[in-house]
């Protein structure tokens, strides 16, 4: 029995599954009712009620989508975090470039891998995030190995003398990601401002930083962006 097998059995790994697709929560909880190590304590469908349900369960290991509802799983996985740096979080997306990668990292994620990974594949993820280690595709790391990773990695895209790094690779802030789920479903400044009760003047303020942390030229472009990447979602109505 290897050095991962015997984990199996030495604790009860608790695990919420977060993901706005009742049939792909429902069969993921149906893969980890195989293990007998592993227990579902629930299922959320959206960002906010996910932040709750940790702060009050406290799971050891949280399956979160970033495409989600409300508050995407970016500002979930670093809001976690912030309020639980003990949860370990798992992304699981259908979106894979290493950016979206760093993101996720930076955010406070422990894994991040795609949602077409096999069920055993998945189940030893979430016995090595509860056992506190880190797994980008198929690396194992420690603390330190993911922080090498990290920066490694962001030197590779940025350059070794980029100034700050943070301005292109740490995720819109919420009132950014707010306004920019508004532009990408047609919404005009004025009508933003009227609908967040600020000033023109403040939303043309949070564009320009937008654009400046995507590194594109204009909204369009941006709602690409964000729309590729999860971050934000195409809704069919706006109230």
């Amino acid at each position: 029995m290897n050095e991962r097998q015997e984990r199996r059995y030495t604790h009860e790994i608790s695990v919420l599954i977060v993901d706005d697709h009742p049939l792909f929560r429902d069969g993921l909880q149906r893969a980890l009712e195989y293990e007998d190590d592993i227990r579902v304590i629930g299922q959320c469908q959206n960002g906010e009620d996910a932040l709750q349900t940790v702060r009050n369960r406290v799971p050891d290991v949280v399956l979160l989508d970033i495409n989600l509802p409300t508050i995407n799983g970016l500002q979930v996985a670093r809001q976690i975090k912030t309020d639980n740096a003990r949860v370990g979080v798992i992304v699981l997306t259908a979106y894979h470039d290493t950016q979206q990668v760093l993101h996720a990292m930076r955010a406070g994620a422990s894994a991040y891998c795609a949602k077409d990974v096999t069920p055993d594949h998945l189940v030893e993820i979430i016995r090595d995030v509860a056992s506190g280690y880190y797994v980008v595709g198929e690396r194992r790391m420690t603390e330190d190995e993911i922080q090498r990773w990290i920066s490694s990695s962001l030197e590779a895209i940025t350059g070794p003398y980029v100034v700050d790094p943070e301005e292109h690779y740490v995720p819109l802030s919420p009132r950014e990601t707010e306004i920019l789920q508004f532009v990408t479903n047609g919404m005009s400044n004025k009508e933003i401002a009227r609908r967040l009760r600020i000033s023109q003047q403040t939303v043309k303020n949070h564009m320009t930083s937008i654009l400046k942390k995507l590194n594109v030229q204009d909204r369009t472009q941006a709602a690409v962006t964000a729309l590729r990447h999860g971050w934000v979602r195409l809704l069919d109505n706006e109230d």
